[in-house]
């Protein structure tokens, strides 16, 4: 039997992140660019992103019917399993014979024909009970763990989120804000670009839907719009360097610099390029731009997107941002975009929740700490300029975020927290609601800092804390 060219597709693209420590949606960017049909590509990724939001759940039920741990088969036989069971539980178009066949073809395509059998076998047995219930869920897990499952174990299992993160998101958020963001982060993230010209997006929106796409208005921005229905790289708006892919509360950072007209703007950890496109345009020709990153291939890819949208007045700079500055000339604003754990983005890489370790927030702590650290004091240096300096990440984890800003200034009175509610309040598609929308959905705490949680604002979860000269 021949497998589908998107199975084929999901099975090579789990495995090399499975093996690669690659991220999941770089990889399937490049094997859909051309030449792949869009229904082959619409499965291709569900099947790819699915598996990973569901791995643990997956293997918990794989394991009702396997002989051993599932961390103990070949990884292309454990892969061809889980596909297998992804589809019989979630996909209500998929026929169970093409489920199933298929996923022993796979493991044959792998040269792992002994375990053919035993995947035909486990993925029969399960497709009758492939679709159980949270209920009947608890009950087995239940069964399974002799009755010592705690109640964080158990949303780890339901949910498929690494115990030890819904334990500290418990404690953090509280059982119902705790159980939403499982629940978002298991859900497709959605497609949003930044339109480059504010004032153009209507007629930008309009240009997208020519190009067969489904468009519709971000909830938050004037310049953000959700896409949906095609190869949105594939369109004109795209080839022509209209819009840019940007989640909108990445978007919002960004306007929180408040880059202005004429300014000299450093963009540290400046890849993908996202923000370092919008400072550039909003500091204008007469402006410019450093834009930094620790990796000169993240550079490379960076100078084509700057190359698609036609800007020019930007700078790439290869350079370790823990590490002393090399700059001697002042900048007007500093973005901090820190490398960080990622547990905002878990909907759109799933992958990071089960890479991701508690010793891991600690590692990350110290170097953002001496960004942040750097950044300040370089600023401080400065005769003229670095009047804003912005702190951010796309983390929840106090850890990479309100005690890094907290750390940082208690070395320095030369710097305070302030609202980056005025930068923000012009780029609004309610801009003259814009005191109320940031009451209500609490975007900005009592300590003035700016936050955006997945279920509640319908984005990734972003931190950032603007911070000025006292």
């Amino acid at each position: 039997m021949a497998i589908s060219a998107a199975r084929k597709i999901a099975f090579d693209v789990l495995r090399r992140v499975a093996a690669e420590n690659a991220y999941a949606a770089d990889l399937l960017y490049a094997q859909l660019a051309g030449g792949v049909k869009r229904a082959d590509a619409s499965l291709a990724t569900e099947l790819t992103l699915g598996v990973l939001r569901r791995q643990r759940l997956l293997d918990f039920l794989l394991e009702r019917y396997l002989e051993r741990r599932c961390e103990q088969l070949d990884i292309e036989v454990l892969l061809a399993l889980r596909l297998g069971l992804y589809q019989l539980r979630y996909l209500d178009r998929v026929p169970q014979h093409a489920a199933i066949n298929e996923s022993v073809e796979m493991v044959k395509r792998a040269r792992k024909s002994s375990a053919a059998g035993m995947v035909n076998a486990v993925l029969r047995r399960g497709a009758a009970q492939a679709r159980v219930g949270e209920e009947e869920l608890d009950k087995l897990i239940f069964e399974r763990l002799a009755g010592g499952a705690s109640n964080e174990e158990r949303l780890g299992i339901v949910h498929s989120h690494p115990t030890w993160l819904v334990e500290r998101w418990l404690r953090r958020f509280g059982k119902e804000r705790t159980r939403a963001l499982l629940e978002a982060n298991n859900r497709p993230a959605p497609l949003t670009c930044a339109v480059l010209e504010e004032e153009a997006s209507e007629s930008v929106a309009e240009s997208l839907r020519r190009s067969g796409l489904e468009v519709s208005a971000g909830r938050w921005l004037r310049g953000a719009l959700h896409i949906s229905g095609g190869d949105a790289a594939a369109s004109e708006a795209y080839r022509a360097g209209e819009i840019n892919f940007q989640d909108e509360a990445s978007q919002m950072v960004a306007h929180l610099v408040d880059a202005r007209a004429s300014h000299s703007v450093l963009d540290l950890c400046a890849a993908p390029g996202g923000k370092t496109i919008l400072l550039a345009r909003a500091a204008g020709e007469g402006g410019r731009v450093v834009a930094a990153d620790l990796r000169e291939h993240r550079l490379r890819a960076m100078r084509e997107q700057l190359t698609r949208t036609r800007v020019t007045n930007v700078r790439l700079l290869e350079m370790d941002a823990t590490q002393p500055w090399p700059f001697s000339q002042p900048f007007d604003r500093i973005l901090i975009d820190a490398p960080c754990s990622g547990t905002g983005t878990l909907a759109r890489n799933p992958e990071i929740r089960w890479r991701l370790k508690p010793e891991d927030l600690e590692n990350a702590h110290r170097s953002q700490t001496t960004m942040l650290r750097n950044a300040l004091s370089a600023a401080a240096s400065f005769r003229s300029g670095a009047t804003r300096v912005v702190y951010s990440t796309c983390s929840l984890e106090p850890e990479e975020n309100e005690q890094v800003v907290e750390e940082a200034l208690s070395e320095t009175r030369d710097w305070q927290v302030t609202s980056g509610k005025a930068a923000l309040r012009p780029h609004l598609r309610r801009a003259e609601a814009a005191d109320e929308l940031f009451e209500l959905f609490e975007l900005f705490g009592a300590e003035g800092f700016f936050r955006t949680f997945p279920p509640e604002q319908g984005t990734d979860g972003f931190f950032a804390a603007v911070m000025e000269r006292r």
